[in-house]
């Protein structure tokens, strides 16, 4: 059976407000969350990913009343990440109206915390969030082999990124949200052969992640192995609409929801 693929806007919140920068910095307005939240749910997108970006490197916990409003306006999957560190933040977020929670930095620092959630809430709950760069000598020459990232992807780890997506999936990890930092916001396409050196180690579903700047760019992606496309500043500045997405894949013979 074909498993339709998902087109899922993401929401990177800064002080309660979308922003989107390149690579994760000089980041810009994009507007209000609860806004968006609802127009993506009128366009026909399957999923919504909000992120607090500066969560983790600001040490402060995800705004709870965000997620309930914008639970509250839209009804379609809400996946939250960004400073969760425990299961009982895990449980506020699902209370206040999440379907799914994204862990990255506190996994990697604890990575018992993904066995944690998983016993708890159950595997379909609990979003391995995988920021990830190519390895770099110091003088920044491009190496083989890609890294995970930390903290909005300040922060090097220097743990192999297709090893760290394979270990997560075993402590209980049910789905990976895969996102190159390097084509993070740069609209050149989406980093296939990380999407594809993930996707034969693991068998849960996989959101490419960073790097949309066309219509073309999606198809090829769930090619290399995505089960979902997600993307954000291309939907939160008008250059693409959800149905534009969807139009191409089903145009490349993809099934779509």
């Amino acid at each position: 059976m074909t498993v339709a693929v998902r087109v899922i806007p993401c929401l990177d919140v800064n002080a309660g407000r979308v922003v989107k920068g390149v690579n994760f910095e000089n980041l810009r307005d994009a507007g209000d969350p609860v806004e968006l939240a609802k127009v993506y749910g009128e366009q026909g997108a399957d999923e919504l990913t909000f992120l607090d970006v500066t969560a983790s490197s600001g040490n402060r916990e995800t705004t709870y009343d965000m997620v309930r409003h914008c639970a509250e306006q839209v009804f379609i999957p809400l996946t939250v990440g960004g400073g969760v560190r425990t299961p009982d933040d895990v449980d506020r977020l699902l209370r206040a109206g999440a379907d799914k929670v994204g862990i990255n930095t506190a996994a990697i620092a604890r990575p018992e915390v993904i066995a944690d959630i998983a016993d708890r809430f159950g595997n379909q709950v609990l979003v391995l969030s995988a920021d990830v760069r190519r390895h770099r000598a110091e003088d920044g020459r491009v190496l083989d082999g890609f890294e995970v990232t930390t903290h909005g992807g300040r922060v090097g780890t220097g743990i192999d990124a297709v090893e760290w997506c394979a270990r997560a999936v075993e402590l209980g990890a049910g789905e990976i949200l895969l996102n190159s930092m390097d084509a993070d916001g740069t609209k050149d396409g989406f980093d296939l052969e990380l999407i594809s050196l993930v996707r034969a180690e693991v068998s849960v579903p996989l959101i490419a992640s960073g790097g949309a700047g066309a219509v073309e760019h999606f198809a090829p992606s769930v090619r290399a192995g995505a089960d979902a496309v997600l993307a954000a500043s291309v939907f939160h500045y008008g250059e693409l609409t959800i149905g534009d997405v969807k139009d191409a894949l089903r145009a490349d013979g993809i099934a779509v929801r």
